[in-house]
């Protein structure tokens, strides 16, 4: 059994107990075990993507105790996720022992899934009132936890003010976690890395140090804390998807495409991996094949999936290279029927009819898109972006000049956007010491920027930041 980076889960007791299930449902034998035992089972399976196995134990827990809490709060958090609260409350009533810890979370999951949070936290904070003191921090930690799932850290942290737990490795993990729920990425880098030290062989802190990173765009430093996670486990999906995620974002399609099908063989129902596979692919002009995985990602995701708009995107982009343009404007016509972003959806029109040579189609779809957006300065860099990729060069060029110049007046200077993209616009026509000139700026104003536009005229290890006096080096050691 390989380690999950659950103390519980790769523990010997959860081992010795999973292998006596197995042996017995593998022999066709009664299986001799309580509710509690059979629901941690569930959970592992669960836990290690396999659904059909976590049914199987979780529906011979309810037919052994039918209003026992474990298995009914298995039932209730299936409900929630799929946004069922009315089933949800139907299988609360079934809970006999209503004082059980875990029937007072439920009720109160339930009420933060029907948005009534006001309501779930007075329920919480008078459940509360009646906790033994020595059992407080635990109730709290639980109640954090809870706001941490539902997307609610502020909460989450005013519930962890009630204790003090400063010095438990669960609890600096919680604060850890709820700092990146917040957005305070370096923060929680810290405390991840304290834990780290405690127990440097958790691939659950490596890879939620990793998740950090990522989001605080440390995308080499995520990486590297991915093949932490690998060489202590090898066969760590999160690992995987990880390392896979800070390749793509270095523009690294080959290697991430490696890790993202490494990813897929572990978790066959992800149609997240999928996508990114065919996006890694259309990067790589490997367009049948491309096409190939983003299908089968539309086949396998769930209607409510918040991945198939990006789906539905990147296979019109597929067929819009395949100069398939009618294929491509089907498709997003298709996406236009669901609750899709109209900003982006009339940028990609917009690129995939530039593709086709549909130039007054087009800047229809452009000047849509820009009339449409909340933020027209980036909406319409990207539009100018959409140019330079297919190779309207001059055009590009006009339009950047013209867009770093009002921009500029209007910033009074402080403008950090579009001067990457107008030096490799000006690269690739050929006009280096403009080249020179933008990527200077670029440097010193928009690091992320050049990162995005520009990385792969540069070595993986020179910084974004240093591309400028990277090749002011060169030019000094050639004089």
């Amino acid at each position: 059994m390989n380690q999950t980076g659950d103390d519980y889960f790769d523990s010997k007791e959860f081992h010795q107990l999973l292998e006596a299930y197995e042996a017995a449902v593998s022999a066709g034998e009664p299986v001799f075990m309580d509710t509690e035992e059979l629901v941690d089972i569930a959970d592992y399976y669960q836990y290690t993507y396999r659904k059909d196995k976590a049914e199987e134990a979780i529906t011979l827990a309810l037919s052994l105790s039918p209003g026992n809490c474990a298995p009914l709060t298995y039932r209730i958090h299936e409900a929630l996720q799929q946004g069922n609260t009315q089933k949800a409350w139907q299988l609360l009533d079934k809970i006999i022992d209503k004082d059980e810890p875990d029937y007072i979370y439920d009720r109160a999951e339930i009420l933060l899934c029907e948005g009534r949070t006001d309501e779930a936290d007075e329920y919480l904070r008078e459940v509360f009132r009646d906790v033994p003191e020595d059992e407080q921090p635990d109730f709290v930690v639980d109640v954090a936890n809870i706001y941490n799932d539902y997307g609610q850290p502020e909460r989450a942290m005013m519930w962890m003010a009630k204790t003090k737990h400063e010095d438990s490795n669960d609890f600096k993990e919680l604060m850890a976690r709820t700092l990146f729920e917040m957005g305070k990425y370096k923060e929680s880098q810290k405390l991840f890395n304290e834990l780290i030290d405690t127990d440097p062989f958790s691939t659950s802190y490596w890879n939620a140090l990793a998740s950090a990173q990522f989001m605080d765009e440390d995308y080499s430093e995520a990486i590297e804390s991915s093949e932490y996670a690998i060489a202590i486990d090898p066969q760590d999906p999160q690992a995987f998807i990880s390392k896979a995620n800070g390749l793509f974002r270095l523009n690294n399609y080959e290697e991430a495409l490696d890790y993202y099908r490494r990813y897929q063989e572990k978790v066959p129902e992800d149609e997240f991996a999928l996508l990114y596979e065919g996006t890694c692919l259309i990067n790589l002009q490997r367009i049948d094949e491309a096409i190939l995985a983003l299908e089968k990602a539309l086949e396998i995701a769930p209607e409510d999936s918040p991945n198939v708009a990006d789906i539905y995107q990147e296979l019109a982009f597929a067929y819009g290279e395949k100069k398939d343009t009618d294929k491509a404007l089907e498709l997003l016509d298709k996406e236009e029927t669901t609750d899709c972003d109209q900003v982006q959806l009339n940028l990609i029109k917009g690129h995939i009819l530039l593709v086709a040579d549909r130039l007054n189609e087009a800047r229809k779809c452009f000047h849509r898109a820009v009339a449409l957006s909340d933020t027209p300065k980036q909406t319409l860099l990207r539009v100018i972006v959409s140019f330079y990729d297919n190779r309207y060069l001059e055009g590009a060029y006009i339009l950047f000049r013209k867009y770093l110049s009002h921009y500029e007046k209007e910033e009074h200077g402080n403008n950090t956007e579009g001067y990457a993209y107008m030096a490799l616009c000006c690269y690739d026509k050929g006009m280096y010491k403009e080249f020179l000139d933008y990527l200077k700026i670029a440097c010193q104003v928009n690091p992320r920027e050049c990162l995005l536009a520009l990385s792969h005229l540069f070595p993986e290890n020179v910084k974004p930041e240093d591309y400028y006096q990277y090749i002011k080096d060169k030019l000094t050691t050639k004089e």
